[in-house]
């Protein structure tokens, strides 16, 4: 997720207009090219995670992956507890649905305005229902972010004001100047230049993405650049069936070879330890040493 923080910072740097703070900005409307930049990060997003799925672990296959994922997954929540206790049918459902949002719905986003709103709507609940049933730190809320940018103006325009002199009635007003063709700044001539140059990078920086989603050995969260600006994505192409937990213990005697020596465990703020303790629930927050015990138990 830090890697997808890079691009999603990287793609807003071209959202706003440089020079002023002003909320509607006149001659600098966001680019069509940094909306579809961030269109086309949710599509990776969701279609490479899909791929690594369908190529990695048989039970995606077999539908019944999610017999064990809440289980598991790194750091299960409350609700994961009960939703691991759902029957063999849902869990089935589940795992089709997760193809169906990662494999089909990303293709909304090309077949026009309806269908990409859908897709908007869609990967947003998604993640919603990730962030209930397990802490995967802020990689939820993240992949929110370029969901937004498949909604246009008219169908976010319920959430502003329509009272006189509100954005509404000036962006209206922005719109009716800009028809008329007016001659633009200078400035704005240069923020084409350079929306058309940053389009071209992203472009040519997607070659080699483009050509691991083909690849039939994927791989999964990496970058082809050192500056990680445009990278592959993809998660849980394996599952585990069983839960393996470190536990680390310590003690105060002085000579911890001591037959006697009393050894305590120490209690992570989040990590599955005490079987009679109630499962955290953080998210968007981290715990990253609880985070990498996951991974450690797997050595």
């Amino acid at each position: 997720w830090e890697s997808q923080l890079l691009e999603t910072g990287f793609l807003g740097i071209f959202l706003c207009p440089l020079w002023t703070l002003s909320r509607l900005p006149r001659h600098t409307p966001p680019s069509s090219i940094v909306i579809w930049g961030f269109r086309w990060l949710i599509f990776r997003i969701m279609l490479g995670a899909g791929l690594i799925k369908i190529r990695g672990d048989r039970c995606w296959r077999e539908l019944t992956c999610m017999d064990y994922h809440y289980e598991t997954q790194p750091v299960p929540n409350p609700i994961a507890y009960f939703m691991h206790r759902s029957p063999w049918w849902f869990h089935q459902f589940e795992t089709l649905v997760n193809h169906f949002i990662e494999l089909v719905v990303p293709f909304f986003l090309f077949l026009g305005r309806r269908m990409c709103i859908v897709h908007g709507l869609l990967q947003i609940l998604f993640q919603v229902l990730l962030i209930v049933s397990g802490n995967l730190s802020f990689l939820n809320w993240l992949t929110m972010v370029p969901s937004i940018a498949c909604f246009d103006d008219a169908s976010l325009g319920f959430l502003f004001s329509s009272r006189p002199g509100g954005v509404k009635e000036q962006v209206a007003q922005m719109q009716l100047k800009e028809a008329t063709k007016e001659q633009l700044p200078l400035g704005c001539y240069v923020r084409r230049v350079v929306n058309v140059s940053f389009g071209l990078l992203i472009a040519y920086l997607s070659i080699p993405v483009v050509l691991n989603l083909l690849n039939s050995r994927q791989v999964m969260n990496t970058s082809f650049n050192p500056l990680r600006i445009v990278n592959t994505y993809g998660a849980f192409g394996s599952i585990t069936r069983e839960r393996t937990e470190v536990i680390l213990q310590g003690t105060s005697s002085l000579d911890p070879n001591d037959p006697t020596a009393v050894w305590e465990e120490y209690d992570f703020k989040c990590k599955p330890g005490d079987l009679q303790r109630r499962p955290c629930f953080i998210t968007p927050y981290h715990y990253r040493l609880d985070w990498l015990m996951w991974f450690a138990a797997f050595q």
